[in-house]
């Protein structure tokens, strides 16, 4: 869990996703004790009838109502959200891309137009895939515009079965931390950044992230580690390029 130490942010809190299974292992245990009881079974069912058709009916109503909520619930609900989240995710790739950024990355975050941001999404469609990625925007578009105690409060609520977005998840916390000067909680953030998944974007990205921070704490060891892997593991991505002068200057400062 990221922690800061400056005062008064907040933390939203997004609910996790709703899941329902219907279980029919009682309904088993029924026929089963039928089958156990054949020479009685007439008797028991003339006996026991309404009981019978009771659990069945509830049963029934049970698994219509659980796909009435699936399709006329969720499902629209689901669409609705991500037609907002389209237009929230399209102001903040115009802030990418614009001068005036800060304007834009407000309005990806409050909305705008009629339509919501990604704040509204959060708030109105919980449990969405939709509200999901908003959170991760949402923490993107405050890191920023340098507001990174909210950064860190949405990105640190991000998860997602998507692992690189999880690694950019970790590793924009990491940036938020560097920029509060909080260079120890920086560090530890590059490298689970580094390690959520192997690849050839996010490791050596978030390595050499680590291994810069790593020097300036004095973990010179660890940051000669970092470096020399991107350089044995990840010779084709671009941190590559720029390992050679810091090792060389971590081994002079280890003889």
């Amino acid at each position: 869990m990221a922690t800061y130490k400056k005062r008064g942010s907040k933390k939203s809190k997004i609910s996790s996703k709703q899941t329902e299974e219907i279980q029919e292992s009682t309904t088993a245990e029924v026929f089963e004790t039928l089958n156990s009881t054949a020479s009685k079974t007439e008797e028991w069912v003339v006996k026991y009838q309404n009981v019978i058709l009771t659990f069945i009916g509830i049963v029934a109503v049970g698994v219509l109502g659980y796909l009435g909520y699936q399709n006329y619930v969720i499902e629209p609900k689901t669409k609705e959200a991500i037609s907002e989240l389209n237009q929230a995710q399209f102001y903040f790739e115009l802030a990418v891309n614009s001068q005036d950024s800060d304007s834009l990355y407000k309005r990806a975050l409050n909305g705008g137009e009629g339509k919501y941001g990604f704040l509204d999404i959060i708030k109105n469609y919980k449990g969405t895939t939709a509200a999901k990625l908003a959170t991760y925007s949402a923490g993107m578009a405050y890191l920023n515009i340098k507001d990174y105690q909210n950064a860190i409060a949405y990105l640190d609520q991000f998860n997602s079965e998507d692992v690189l977005l999880g690694a950019l998840a970790k590793g924009a916390i990491g940036d938020a931390f560097a920029q509060m000067g909080q260079l120890e909680e920086a560090f530890d953030y590059y490298v689970t950044a580094s390690n959520v998944n192997n690849n050839m974007y996010s490791t050596p990205k978030f390595l050499y992230k680590a291994a810069m921070i790593g020097s300036k704490l004095g973990k010179d060891s660890q940051a000669l580690t970092y470096l020399e892997r991107i350089d044995k593991e990840f010779k084709e991505s671009q941190e590559a390029n720029m390992v050679a002068v810091q090792i060389a200057k971590l081994k002079s400062i280890l003889k």
